[in-house]
């Protein structure tokens, strides 16, 4: 550890004081921190305070006697101006006194100091001034900027850097030129620090820092806001050999693969795992990141509608073939353990068209879904032959669609809705009461308005035929049954009250017009 020279110039008097810092055998390397000098000044302060309370005591009652005085003889002329100048109730407050700011100056020596034979000036916008003492053929050996100002033909005794915008940065790459090893000092520094080391060092023309620095922050992580920082300060390099590919290599791949097949591929990943915990939360994140891809302005890669229709119809092959064997009457008497896997396989083929299902209706894709789905008349006639506990996600999918007719995310034609509820509500209603209590996060108002909703789209005679048919299975199952109250309130007045209304404006409208 050795020490350089900081001077500080206050009222026209210089100090002299010592800041430790590291040092390397060939001079200087870091610049110390403004924290550090700001410890040592205060304390020197605290130095100088020792030396004032040494002085010769001064006798306390004497020194009271004379406060005292003084402080009638103010009390005495405050009361007379008052006399004299009434003063407002509100009075008038001084403005407090500014402490009158001295600029900060200091002075940084490296290397061998004795051997110094240029001076630079830094000066910083906020009014700190640096001047660093260095060597010519150090500075001109490695920064093309000092080279170029070195070698006009009158020689320079000091040269002035004005409204320096990173002074501390400055002195530490300026520092750097000092060391063998500009990558191994960098070690541990931050990597929006070493940021600021690489813009100083393009600034100075410090080739060697600048590759110090490339290899710094190919070595080391970085994500986030740091990593839009990084690529948008080393992406103009790319034309200057530097050689930063490895380093846009980490955000951006080379190879020619297209992203769309590389979702595909997570997709089938995704759809094709057995274990449930992974699964589901790997569903979950490839969801939203979807998303997040929708949301681009611009537009970003995403998986194809016709990979997904592919998916969906593995799904509805598998499913079919699946109900088909637990349809069968040997099924029935088979084990609890030998029937698992099936009842597993049905569970995973349903949670997976369902989880195909939210990706079509996020691309406003899903009314072809709607009509394969409405489609399914051997799935629906097997529906009631498979054990509740195994078959209730495929009511699941069901209820994904109507909510999405009920809430214009999808749609589908006039025919594909009433094949729709003709297919498929009837197996809806019979696994309403276990997807209640069985089934987590299932939301019994929505599904309810989704379903009256899809109902109320139909023309009056078909919106009767349903809803007359849901009075009867509501009057025998009650809350075993989707509520359709509002649907059923809705058809009796378009039924049973609108046409009144529309006959009797009419006639008032007819007699209008005869007047």
């Amino acid at each position: 550890m050795e020490n350089f020279t900081l001077r500080r110039l206050e009222q026209g008097r210089a100090r002299i004081r010592s800041v430790p810092i590291a040092v390397s055998p060939e001079g200087f390397w870091c610049c110390p921190s403004p924290a550090a000098i700001q410890r040592t000044l205060k304390n020197q302060d605290l130095q100088d305070s020792k030396q004032r309370s040494q002085l010769p005591p001064v006798d306390k009652r004497q020194s009271s006697t004379s406060l005292r005085s003084r402080l009638i003889a103010e009390d005495q002329r405050c009361l007379s101006s008052a006399i004299a100048t009434p003063i407002s109730s509100k009075g008038t407050e001084r403005p407090p006194k500014q402490k009158a700011e001295v600029p900060r100056k200091i002075s940084v020596g490296f290397g061998q100091m004795e051997t110094s034979d240029l001076k630079i000036m830094l000066h910083a916008k906020c009014g700190t001034s640096v001047r660093m003492s260095v060597h010519r053929n150090v500075l001109a050996e490695h920064s093309k900027f000092f080279a170029d100002k070195l070698s006009e033909q009158s020689p320079l005794p000091q040269i002035e850097i004005l409204e320096c915008d990173d002074v501390e940065i400055y002195v530490e790459t300026v520092g750097l030129m000092y060391t063998k090893d500009a990558k191994h000092r960098l070690i541990k520094q931050s990597v929006p620090r070493v940021l600021r080391i690489l813009k100083i060092a393009e600034t100075l023309g410090f080739h060697a820092c600048i590759k110090s620095c490339l290899d710094h922050l190919e070595a080391v992580p970085w994500e986030g806001e740091e990593e839009e920082k990084v690529v948008s300060a080393i992406r103009h390099l790319q034309d200057d050999g530097y050689g930063i590919s490895p380093i846009l290599n980490r955000v951006a791949s080379g190879f020619c693969h297209p992203p769309n097949d590389t979702l595909s591929e997570i997709m089938e990943l995704v759809l094709e795992s057995s274990e449930d915990r992974g699964r589901r939360e790997m569903k979950s994140l490839v969801l939203k990141l979807l998303k997040e891809n929708l949301l681009m302005a611009n537009g970003s890669a995403d998986i194809s509608v016709e990979s997904l229709y592919a998916s969906c119809r593995r799904c509805l092959e598998s499913l079919l073939d699946l109900f088909r064997h637990a349809s069968e009457l040997a099924f029935a008497d088979l084990s609890l353990e030998n029937r698992e896997p099936v009842v597993c396989r049905i569970s995973l083929a349903a949670d997976n068209l369902l989880w195909l299902v939210e990706i079509l209706v996020d691309r406003h894709a899903s009314d072809e879904f709607a009509c394969l789905w409405a489609s399914q008349n051997e799935l629906a006639e097997l529906h009631s032959r498979v054990p509740i506990a195994s078959r209730h996600l495929v009511s699941c999918i069901t209820s994904r669609l109507f909510v999405g007719i009920g809430k214009g995310e999808m749609l589908p034609s006039k025919e594909t809705r009433k094949r729709l509820l003709h297919v498929w509500l009837q197996p809806l209603i019979d696994d309403y009461g276990w997807l209640q209590h069985g089934r987590r996060g299932f939301d019994r108002e929505v599904v309810e308005e989704g379903i009256g909703r899809t109902i109320l789209t139909l023309p009056l005679e078909e919106q009767k035929s349903i809803l007359l048919s849901w009075v009867g299975t509501f009057l025998k199952s009650g809350d075993s049954c989707p509520n359709l109250q509002r649907a059923f309130e809705v058809w009796w007045r378009r039924t049973f009250i609108r046409p009144y209304v529309d006959r009797h404006g009419s006639m008032l409208h007819s007699a209008d017009r005869a007047t």
